[in-house]
């Protein structure tokens, strides 16, 4: 690679742009525009998000300070206030929806062998929705309250890397049960997801597609106890049993056994009652699998921290659809270079080492490293240790490089 090349040159290398030229065509999101076309509006909000810059004003000072590396950042110019508000409420957010996908499937990939720690191989998925708070008056699109309005983030993990395998944006009213009518369902998977998205019809039809659930009831279940497995109570595990639910409709909703393990947590000293559809693994392995659930909520958290999506840079749901989504676009890019490079450093270390570097040309698998950040390129292509980087010395000759 080019050590002449910015790092947010090379971090943009890693977007399939041949791929995100068809997306763009297909959806004709270049039809007519003549500054700022539908990839630069993503090279400019990826900066936004890597800078941490929350405004209009701040991306156009920001850009406006380095305007002699913008050509170096695949820009040719600063675009205006103007300009990019306009963009963003032009540019379809389908295009950056289906780059985002397309750039989820190759993490994905990259990930697929990454270990679960819960002793198989089956793909886990955790599912949960998240709440961005907004205001009524400038986003009447997105109803939540009589006096408040909102989005929801629908998310399915990968718990393989904790890569989004699936997202859906609505406004704050959706139910989160609803989003079982459209979740992409995957044979053999584990599906884990908390009371909120208890529904016996719509369960039963993700048990018919092959898939498993792991959930927790809810309080006043009527249920019968069919049979019970011999459990040993010492490891917090209560009871072990095959259930078939009463009552008239719900029979019907779930025609077939369920099973319910009832658990105590040796931690909190809370007892858990847990409903699946799995008959194989062992109670102790179903109470793991649902404690996993808990690295979506710890997503959830980072990409707020991390990330900007809790301001918009527009009003209409054209542009706030816009901001998630190439946020999410920016929080895979850098979990595919973390894993093309086979860098150690966590993606929280990674974005604070771009936030200050994004406009250094430096080989971007040595700056991602956090003890040669501050090496020059020189150093970092011909360390002084090794190399002395002239022609003669038989290290360079031999094309070493560090």
């Amino acid at each position: 690679m080019n050590v002449g090349k910015t790092l947010f040159a090379q971090v943009m290398e890693y977007v399939p742009w041949k791929t995100f030229g068809r997306i763009i065509d297909r959806h004709g999101g270049d039809a007519g525009v003549r500054t700022l076309d539908c990839a630069d509006l993503f090279r400019v909000m990826a900066f936004s998000q890597l800078t941490w810059r929350e405004s209009l004003r701040d991306i156009e000072s920001c850009l406006s300070a380095n305007q002699g590396k913008l050509f170096h950042m695949g820009l040719n110019g600063v675009p205006a206030r103007s300009t990019l508000s306009d963009a963003l409420n032009q540019r379809d957010w389908r295009i950056y929806h289906e780059l985002a996908m397309r750039l989820i499937r190759r993490a994905r990939d990259l990930y697929a062998k990454e270990p679960t720690g819960l002793g198989f191989d089956a793909t886990i998925y955790a599912l949960d929705s998240t709440t961005i708070d907004l205001c009524l008056s400038l986003f009447n699109w997105a109803p939540f309250r009589s006096t408040k309005a909102a989005v929801k983030m629908h998310t399915l993990l990968d718990l393989r890397g904790a890569i989004p395998a699936f997202i859906h944006i609505s406004d704050g009213r959706m139910g989160d049960v609803n989003i079982l009518d459209i979740l992409p369902v995957e044979a053999g998977a584990f599906y884990v997801m908390d009371r909120g998205y208890l529904d016996f019809g719509r369960l039963f039809k993700l048990h018919q597609t092959g898939a498993f659930f792991v959930t927790r009831a809810k309080r006043g279940m009527n249920a019968q106890r069919m049979y019970s497995t011999k459990t040993n109570r010492s490891t917090g595990v209560i009871c072990d049993q095959a259930i078939r639910l009463n009552g008239f409709y719900v029979s019907k909703d779930y025609p077939e056994h369920l099973r319910r393990i009832r658990f105590k947590d040796p931690e909190s000293g809370k007892t858990l009652m847990f409903l699946t559809n799995n008959t194989t693994l062992p109670p102790l392995t179903i109470a793991a699998l649902y404690k996993s659930r808990w690295q979506v909520e710890l997503f959830f958290k980072w990409i707020k921290q991390h990330l900007r999506i809790k301001r918009f840079l527009g009003t209409t749901e054209n542009a706030v659809k816009t901001q998630i989504w190439c946020a999410v676009s920016t929080y895979v890019l850098i979990a595919i270079v973390k894993k093309e490079l086979h860098l150690n450093a966590s993606l929280y270390t990674l974005l604070q080492i771009l936030s200050v570097s994004v406009f250094e040309k430096t080989l971007i698998s040595c700056a991602l490293q956090p003890d040669t950040a501050g090496i020059s390129a020189d150093e970092q292509t011909y360390p002084k240790t090794s190399c002395c980087g002239k022609k003669g010395c038989p290290l360079y000759n031999s094309g070493r490089i560090i």
